[in-house]
């Protein structure tokens, strides 16, 4: 999508969406953009933040323009309104570097979510998705719901809730698979700017998630039918496909991931989605056959 594009939307009615990370992720975005574009009553507004990020540990490639529109095609199949935007965050996340958990478990781009007050582009509320959630049902109504003086709505993480305490309700620890975020707010309050400098010099297990629950005095709980981590309900709405435990016959965690489809059909027994996950194979199979996409 150009700046000129861009500016003549502007006043119109839109959900926009957030995703961050690097080109690994694409294979997850076309299945996650696919379940969008098939329940979205109002155009998209998809931006995925980016960028050419290092620590320690490797040099990562930031999602490539041939992939941004390969999926920028894929949504306006769905709506001829929708729009992919790619949002290039090298220098901004290099003028404010995590210090402190560059070098963690989880890429760097799991904090970029946490530089999105910096780009003007954004309106005053945006969804951040991750690139592993697929959405089951219209959601038009979540997302226009009321956020005064609230800096994100989010669900209660599926075994976070156990471990992280940080207000006097009982769980408050909230899954960072999906937020909707109040821009607005956040500006104004500077929540961001105090996780950007709170990861810059405290280590933590998950930066991103642990600095949000930490700082934010004001956000809000929801259903966990917009982010189930675990098994489908009827009323899901936005399923994540996080990491599961399982006690039987010894602990051990279990990862199965959207685009892993044999693995969703046989570990999880999970149907659901085979419209989309059909879709996405043939389209990877395309994509194999003819190999034009730079990497």
């Amino acid at each position: 999508m150009t700046h000129f594009e861009w500016v003549a939307r502007q006043g119109e009615a839109t959900l926009d969406i957030l995703y961050c990370g690097d080109d690994n992720m694409f294979e997850g975005l076309i299945i996650s953009i696919l379940s969008l574009t098939k329940h979205a009553h109002e155009p998209l507004n998809i931006y995925i933040m980016t960028g050419h990020l290092h620590n320690k540990h490797r040099q990562f490639q930031a999602l490539s323009d041939d992939h941004i529109d390969f999926l920028n095609d894929l949504a306006k199949q769905g709506n001829n309104r929708n729009a992919v935007i790619k949002i290039d965050m090298t220098e901004k996340f290099e003028a404010e570097l995590p210090t402190a958990n560059i070098n963690t478990l989880f890429t760097p781009y799991s904090m970029l979510r946490l530089y999105s007050d910096l780009v003007p582009q954004f309106s005053d509320r945006i969804l951040y998705l991750d690139a592993d959630v697929v959405c089951r049902r219209p959601f038009e109504a979540f997302y226009h719901q009321e956020l005064d003086k609230v800096d994100f709505l989010g669900v209660l993480d599926h075994y976070g809730r156990w471990f992280f305490h940080h207000q006097l309700r009982p769980f408050d620890y909230i899954n960072s698979g999906m937020l909707l975020m109040n821009l607005k707010q956040i500006r104004q309050d500077q929540l961001l700017a105090r996780c950007r400098a709170y990861c810059a010099k405290r280590p933590m297990i998950m930066p991103d998630q642990s600095a949000m629950n930490k700082l934010a005095k004001h956000k809000a709980f929801v259903a966990e039918k917009y982010n189930e981590q675990q098994d489908v309900q009827p009323d899901t709405v936005f399923q994540h496909f996080s990491t599961r435990w399982k006690f039987w016959p010894i602990i051990h965690t279990v990862s199965v991931k959207p685009w892993e489809v044999d693995k969703v059909h046989s570990q999880l027994n999970l149907h659901e989605y085979d419209d989309i996950l059909d879709e996405y194979q043939e389209i990877m199979a395309k994509l194999q056959a003819e190999p034009v996409l730079s990497k």
